[in-house]
C-alpha cells in the first residue's frame, strides 16, 4: 500500500512542479508580450524566464536543414482505421515480453492516477462524477505524453547501436535492419520534440526522464544482448499499449472533454514534419499522425519479433519482384497490428 501512495504522492509533486515550470505556446506568447504578468506575488523564487524552446541558429548562410528521414504521407482515411489490437503470446518468449510491459503500464498508471477501466464503469452510471474523480486533463496527458516519447526513443537506438556493432565485429551486411531501427528512434524523438513545444517541462520532470532513461537504456541494452527476439516484441506490446493510449486521448478529446485542446493548433514542427495541410492542422490531427507512427512501430516490431534474427533480411528495406502483392513499407498501407509473418515476406 505504501508504494502506490507514495508514487501517487511524488505524481501529485511532479504535476505541481510542470504547472509552474511547463507552458503552453500561447501561455508564452502573452507572458512574453504582457511584462505585468512576470510579477508573482507571495513568492520568494524567481520567475521562470520564458523563452522559445528550440531557437532559430545564427546561421544566415543556412536556410534549412533537411531530415535525414522524412517522414511517409498518411491520408486522413489510413488513420482513421488504426485500431487498438493485440498479438496473443505464442511462447515464452512473447509471456515474458507481455509480462514486461504490464508492469511497466500498471506502473506508470498508478503514478499518473490513470484508472480508464473505473473511469468507464462509473460513467455509465453517473459522467459528471467520473470526469471528476478519473478524468484526465490536456495537461495530465501532455505530462504523460512528454513522459513517454522521452523514453519511447531508446529502444530502436539501442538495437540499432548494438547491430551495427555487431556488423562491424563480425564484418558482416546487417541486411538492413539498422536503418529501420535508427529510423523509429528517431520518429519517437520528433514526437518527444513536438509536445515540447506545446509544454515544457520542470526541473522534477528533467529528473525523472534523466532517471527513467538511465535505468531503460541499460535493461535493453542488456536484454538485447541475451534475446533481440523478446525485445522486438517487448516494443511491439509496447507500442500496442501506446496505440491505446493515443486512442484514449482522441476519443476524450471528441466527446468534448478536453476542451482546452479543441482550439490548440498543431506546432509548426510537427506541420512540417508531417506535411501537414491547410484546414488539417489541430490537435486531433496531430494526435492521428502520432498514433498510426505508433501503430506502425507496433506492426514494425512485431515482425522484426518474427524473424530469424541473425540472417532475414529487413523486409521493410527490401524491394520486391512482385510489386502488385501487398508487402511491408514505411507507411500505413498495408497495417497489419500483429506483424507480418515470416513465411510472408521471406
Amino acid at each position: 500500500m505504501a508504494g502506490p501512495i507514495i508514487c501517487h504522492l511524488l505524481y501529485m509533486v511532479f504535476l505541481s512542479t510542470a504547472s509552474n515550470g511547463i507552458k503552453s505556446r500561447s501561455a508564452l506568447t502573452a507572458y512574453q508580450q504582457n511584462p505585468s504578468l512576470r510579477t508573482r506575488n507571495f513568492h520568494s523564487t524567481s520567475v521562470v524566464q520564458a523563452k522559445d524552446f528550440f531557437p532559430e541558429p545564427d546561421t544566415p548562410h543556412i536556410k534549412k536543414t533537411k531530415t535525414a528521414w522524412p517522414h511517409p504521407i498518411y491520408t486522413v482515411e489510413q488513420m482513421n482505421q488504426v485500431a487498438v489490437a493485440h498479438r496473443d503470446t505464442r511462447n515464452w518468449s512473447d509471456k515474458v515480453a507481455l509480462i514486461a510491459v504490464k508492469l511497466l503500464r500498471w506502473g506508470l498508471d498508478t503514478v499518473s492516477g490513470y484508472k480508464h477501466g473505473k473511469a468507464q464503469a462509473l460513467h455509465a452510471q453517473d459522467p459528471q462524477e467520473a470526469q471528476k474523480r478519473y478524468g484526465m486533463t490536456g495537461k495530465q496527458y501532455l505530462v504523460r505524453n512528454v513522459f513517454l516519447e522521452s523514453v519511447a526513443g531508446v529502444p530502436g537506438m539501442v538495437a540499432g547501436m548494438l547491430r551495427h556493432l555487431h556488423s562491424m565485429r563480425r564484418m558482416k551486411r546487417d541486411h538492413g535492419w539498422i536503418e529501420t531501427l535508427l529510423e523509429e528512434s528517431y520518429n519517437e524523438r520528433m514526437h518527444l520534440l513536438i509536445f515540447l513545444k506545446l509544454y515544457e517541462p520542470g526541473w522534477f520532470m528533467r529528473l525523472a526522464v534523466l532517471g527513467a532513461q538511465g535505468v531503460f537504456f541499460n535493461a535493453m541494452f542488456l536484454s538485447y544482448l541475451i534475446s533481440p527476439r523478446t525485445c522486438h516484441r517487448f516494443v511491439g506490446y509496447l507500442e500496442e499499449e501506446a496505440v491505446v493510449t493515443y486512442t484514449r486521448e482522441l476519443a476524450d478529446l471528441e466527446a468534448g472533454k478536453l476542451p482546452e485542446w479543441e482550439t490548440l493548433a498543431a506546432p509548426d514542427i510537427a506541420v512540417d514534419y508531417y506535411n501537414l495541410p491547410e484546414g488539417h492542422r489541430t490537435m486531433k490531427d496531430l494526435l492521428l499522425h502520432v498514433r498510426a507512427d505508433e501503430a506502425k512501430h507496433r506492426e514494425v516490431n512485431h515482425t522484426l519479433g518474427n524473424l530469424d534474427q541473425n540472417s532475414d533480411p529487413n523486409p521493410y528495406a527490401s524491394k520486391y519482384d512482385n510489386p502488385d502483392v501487398p508487402h511491408p513499407r514505411k507507411d500505413i498501407k498495408y497495417l497489419k497490428p500483429s506483424g507480418w509473418e515470416r513465411e510472408e515476406v521471406m
